[in-house]
């Protein structure tokens, strides 16, 4: 039972509790309802400090609700993904990530009760059990950006992920295939996907705008490809196509002259019907997915004699390096590549078809350099070409 005994405040009150012991009370800013202080003091002395410290708080609009971290993780991060404006495939991917990786290990715990520690102790205990460097930085990402969420709601007083360098990882160096060794993989894989490799290497796009590019956007006369979309794949197999993420996306793209002939042959042959058939088609007519070709990359990837590490994506790559050696700027090599920063997007609506057609004539220049009078015609099988020694 509460001792009598007690001291009326300007702001809020204290008392003595029979157990010899201080307690606070003062009106919550937001109820207006009286409410105790989180502890108890030893003295009465440090009770009236305490409540001028929170009088002073509240005065600065700085006063927190103490019990508003009581919220658990996996509740608040339920939420937040229900609340936050993303694309379908990122929604779908920060939900496996919490679920693969955040929940198991602080999913339980209140947001006051993750701590700077228990993120480290968290991060140390994914890498050790086995979990891939670059999937743990996600999930660190992941967790910084709603816990950030948490900060601005006032649910926290601080971000707790404080981790130098977790929000990165050394991406390890990935193969660069020479102009000859392109041209290689591109006359073994066959004529169906031939012209997919060429332009690939020599516009470096990503795949999902590969597979989302249409008839229409294809312009040999002036040999450009145009990226208006990106095709996503949920983890069901849908395929669905969405913007760009960023206005830089939305881009032209020169490719050589050395190309058009496969292009054109490849229209004629394997694209689908009319000005919105996609350009590149599965056997059966379907869309595009990595599925349709990935056996036909690795067999011809080993006929040609390129190293086994390298992937489709690694084109992209090799395009990139090839225009960068062949005079493309840092501006240049953004643009093409649709960069999602705000300076490569003020450069893309600046930067004139023209300037990107020269850097496409140099790379052309070099694929002749490199193949000389090899060059098989559009649709020719791989044993036409010879291959260097």
């Amino acid at each position: 039972m509460a001792n009598s005994r007690g001291n009326r405040r300007r702001f809020g009150s204290v008392r003595q509790l029979a157990s010899g012991r201080w307690q606070i009370r003062y009106a919550d800013p937001v109820t207006g309802l009286m409410r105790p202080g989180e502890q108890t003091y030893p003295t009465k002395t440090d009770a009236d400090v305490a409540l001028t410290l929170i009088e002073a708080d509240i005065k600065r609009d700085r006063w927190t609700d103490p019990d508003a971290g009581s919220v658990k993780l996996n509740d608040f991060a339920v939420a937040w993904l229900r609340d936050r404006k993303l694309e379908e495939s990122t929604r779908e991917r920060y939900a496996i990530t919490l679920r693969q990786y955040i929940e198991p290990g602080l999913g339980h715990r209140s947001l006051a009760e993750i701590t700077p520690a228990r993120v480290r102790s968290w991060r140390s205990a994914l890498l050790e059990n086995g979990a891939g460097e670059p999937s743990v930085v996600k999930a660190y990402q992941l967790l910084r950006a709603i816990m950030n969420t948490a900060l601005d709601d006032e649910l926290i007083q601080r971000n707790p992920c404080r981790i130098k360098g977790a929000d990165t990882y050394d991406v390890p160096e990935r193969p660069v295939l020479s102009i000859t060794e392109v041209f290689a993989v591109a006359n073994a894989i066959g004529p169906r996907w031939r012209a997919l490799v060429l332009l690939t290497a020599f516009t470096t796009l990503r795949f999902g705008e590969l597979a989302a590019l249409r008839r229409r956007d294809v312009d040999l006369a002036n040999r450009l490809v145009r990226v208006q979309r990106n095709q996503a794949e949920l983890n069901s197999g849908r395929l669905y196509d969405k913007a760009p993420k960023s206005r830089a996306g939305f881009r032209p793209v020169a490719f050589p002259a050395e190309i058009v002939d496969d292009l054109a042959h490849h229209l004629d042959r394997y694209a689908g019907p009319g000005p919105d058939g996609h350009l590149f088609i599965g056997p059966r007519g379907g869309k595009l997915r990595r599925s349709n070709f990935r056996d036909d990359w690795i067999r011809a990837r080993t006929a040609a004699g390129v190293s086994a590490d390298a992937h489709f994506h690694d084109l992209r790559h090799t395009g990139n390096t090839l225009a960068s050696q062949n005079g493309a700027s840092t501006r240049e090599l953004m643009t093409r590549m649709g960069h999602s920063s705000t300076r490569a997007a003020l450069i893309y609506q600046h930067m004139t078809s023209d300037r990107d057609r020269a850097i496409a004539d140099r790379m052309g220049e070099a694929v002749r350099e490199a193949l000389g009078k090899q060059r098989p015609a559009p649709g020719a099988s791989g044993t036409q070409v010879a291959r260097p020694d």
